[in-house]
């Protein structure tokens, strides 16, 4: 047996292994990194039960970072709050969606110098809840009661927050321009306005396939439904009954005039009619609230665009009604139609309709052809999905993402929202003849019911499908419009 040497029993037995290289300076940093990036892997770059701070509501959005004014402004933080409930109201009362708006409190409030807010959003309501450490906090609500179209409005509201977040704006001065807003005139005068809306039913009764005479009478019937929503509103008619009457002056015209032996068909000049009756911009800003964590303010909405809906329903219905009374026949909805222009012809329709919409809904003049090229993009996309086969529900969801994306990035070059690109350029998306033939099918052919109703379903999907793509394009355009938001600040703080 052989004897070991002495103190080999505290030595470890290393003999047939490989000796251990010592540790260079670089393999200590790689490994130190690599442990770092695990850790954040794991955990994030904050705890994982630490409270993300209301600052955070504007990453992705075109006021991050907002710049920070100080010098004594916490002594009137009531002014401050005033100020950004009005803003807020005002924002809402144009169409704004729920996280443009808190966005714009939040950025607002932030660069004003104020902090530990909350602001809480519903359907009708705004709420600011300031609760600086030590002292008397402040809650104030200011309700939303009214509506209009005023696109142009909403883009000089939001150009007014991104000199406010620039710095280069006071909150003395951001009241008076804010004043100067809601008193502003609107950039068209009514009867532009009313001419505009004949010309998009006129122009879009040709895209689906009417000819000259159904385009003429959609835009004379059209024009009589303006003059007629304009007098219900001065005589403070509810939105419902309004809706419902302008559904059935254009389908009883349409179908007196079938019935006195017209060539047209009834059908194409309701489905052009019809469709600056729907609450597109409405559907769309429910839509983002719900995507965006607003449920409340979504479901509100949800719920004016059922029963607007509901009242389109009750127009045309009592129109056949009526119609039948008198004598009319009845209309074959099945009925389908060829293209009555060239493609080429048919983009300039396109075009013409997204500035009538444009102007029906008073946006800027400078955004009117910016609109019309990205309604024209989302017109080619819808050609080239439907070629391809994708089919009538996936093809009007492709291109309402091409829409979003690209009117997220021309609204903002501009100095715009997203939304008051988009909801114009993407009005043509809708599908008014199929809104209709349900409707139809589902009021007048009582054994078809069911028929009916799966119609309506089908084009509730579309519609639904459009609104989300508008939403998804938003997002997808977020990190290419980095650039263009920092140079609008950029310029804010030159001014």
């Amino acid at each position: 047996m052989t004897e070991r040497p002495e103190g080999a029993g505290n030595r470890p037995q290393t003999d047939g292994l490989p000796k251990t290289q010592p540790l260079t300076a670089s393999q200590i940093t790689q490994n130190a990194y690599a442990r770092r990036m695990l850790r954040r892997l794991v955990q994030g770059e904050n705890p994982p039960t630490a409270p993300l701070t209301i600052v955070d509501r504007l990453a992705g959005s075109p006021y991050a970072n907002p710049t920070i004014q100080v010098g004594g402004v916490d002594a009137s933080a009531r002014k401050t709050i005033d100020f950004a409930l009005h803003m807020a109201e005002t924002m809402f009362r144009y169409g704004a969606g729920a996280l443009e708006v808190e966005t714009s409190i939040i950025a607002v409030t932030a660069a004003l110098g104020l902090k530990n807010i909350e602001v809480d959003i519903t359907n009708q309501s705004v709420a600011i809840n300031y609760a600086p450490k030590d002292q008397t906090p402040i809650s104030l609500l200011r309700v939303v009661r009214s509506w209009t179209n005023n696109y142009a409005g909403l883009a000089k509201v939001h150009q007014l927050v991104t000199d406010i977040v620039a710095g280069g704006v006071g909150r003395t001065e951001a009241v008076s321009r804010l004043d100067d807003i809601i008193r502003g005139s609107k950039p068209f005068p009514r009867w532009m306005v009313t001419i505009a809306f004949g010309i998009f039913a006129a122009v879009f009764v040709g895209v689906l396939g009417g000819g000259p005479g159904a385009s003429a009478l959609a835009f004379g019937s059209n024009i009589l439904v303006s003059l007629l929503a304009r007098q219900l509103g001065r005589w403070r008619t509810p939105d419902f009954f309004n809706t419902a009457a302008c559904a059935f002056l254009v389908t009883f015209i349409a179908l007196m005039l079938r019935w006195a032996g017209a060539d047209i068909a009834p059908s194409i000049v309701v489905a052009g009619g019809i469709l600056l009756l729907l609450p597109t911009g409405r559907l769309v800003s429910s839509v983002q609230d719900a995507i965006n964590g607003f449920p409340v303010t979504a479901a509100g909405r949800f719920l004016s665009t059922f029963l607007t809906f509901g009242a389109i329903v009750a127009g045309i219905a009592v129109a056949f009604v009526v119609g039948e009374l008198l004598g009319s026949e009845p209309i074959d909805v099945t009925q389908t139609f060829p293209d009555a222009y060239p493609l080429w012809g048919q983009a300039l329709l396109i075009a013409v309709a997204v500035v009538a919409i444009g102007v029906t809904e008073q946006t800027h003049v400078k955004l009117l052809l910016p609109t019309a090229a990205v309604g024209l993009v989302g017109f080619f996309a819808l050609w080239a999905a439907g070629n391809l086969g994708l089919g009538d529900r996936l093809s009007p969801a492709i291109s309402a993402v091409v829409i979003g994306l690209l009117a997220r990035v021309v609204a903002l070059k501009l100095g715009a929202p997203q939304l008051v690109v988009a909801v114009p350029a993407a009005l043509i998306l809708l599908p008014g003849l199929t809104i209709f033939r349900s409707l139809y099918v589902l009021t007048v052919e009582e054994g078809e019911t069911l028929s009916g109703a799966g119609g309506m379903l089908n084009a509730a999907a579309i519609v639904l499908a459009i609104a989300a793509g508008i939403v998804l394009g938003d997002n997808l355009a977020r990190p290419l419009t980095q650039g263009l938001a920092s140079n609008e600040r950029r310029r804010g703080r030159r001014r």
